[in-house]
């Protein structure tokens, strides 16, 4: 099996770290984002891991070049942006498999891919997470408070999927394929997800998501 790491964007949010490195090079607990989430892939037998990219590309290919990661590793650089959908249409190129994962470069989890491959064209979800605390109320009166919690049977897009090669045609060029190909697919009834409970998820976009996921990224990712 194949993944696309969609590894290509600036990680404005991280700055000043990111005015010198490339977000993939990111590290929690002393080892980058991108590493972990090649581990992470072959945990779950994938072979050969495409990685998008754009911004300093060249320093994530040094930095792989000197690791035995156990995976054949290649890139599909992007002059100019291409949003995620231009990236994975331009990335499928190397692709002659059926089908393929895609993961966004930002995100840590221990979300098992193969019941993820168990139907085509799939997300995977999980429960919608508050970044507050909760209050329960009665009227204007506060009866206690919770810390953050998952919201039941409302689902969010995990940022990992299972893909057919056959969608690439329907891919833009440029976009991001949420937008364009994901709600075309969804009314056509061709799209479908996998839903996780109770996983561990983290999307690294601020300098506290990587002090959270550092407290338990080595049970996350073994």
């Amino acid at each position: 099996m194949k993944a696309i790491i969609l590894a290509g964007g600036r990680g404005k949010r991280l700055r000043p770290i990111t005015d010198y490195v490339p977000k993939p090079l990111v590290s929690i607990k002393n080892i980058p984002i991108i590493e972990w989430q090649i581990k992470y892939l072959k945990k779950y037998g994938i072979t050969e891991v495409i990685i998008c990219t754009g911004y300093k590309t060249k320093m994530i290919e040094n930095y792989l070049s000197i690791k035995n990661m156990g995976v054949k590793i290649k890139f599909s650089i992007e002059k100019s942006p291409l949003g995620t959908g231009g990236a994975i249409k331009k990335a499928g190129k190397m692709i002659n498999e059926k089908s393929f994962f895609v993961i966004n470069g930002d995100t840590i989890t221990n979300i098992d891919l193969r019941k993820l491959a168990k139907k085509p064209n799939s997300i995977a979800s999980i429960e919608l997470r508050t970044k507050f605390g909760i209050l329960e109320t009665k009227g204007d009166q506060i009866l206690q408070f919770k810390e953050k919690k998952e919201v039941s049977d409302l689902w969010m897009n995990a940022g990992i999927y299972y893909l057919q090669k056959e969608i690439l045609k329907d891919l833009p060029n440029k976009g991001d394929i949420e937008k364009t190909l994901f709600p075309d697919y969804a009314k056509k009834g061709k799209l479908h997800t996998i839903k996780f409970k109770k996983i561990k998820w983290y999307s690294i976009d601020s300098f506290k998501d990587i002090e959270d996921s550092s407290l338990e990224i080595e049970k996350i990712i073994k």
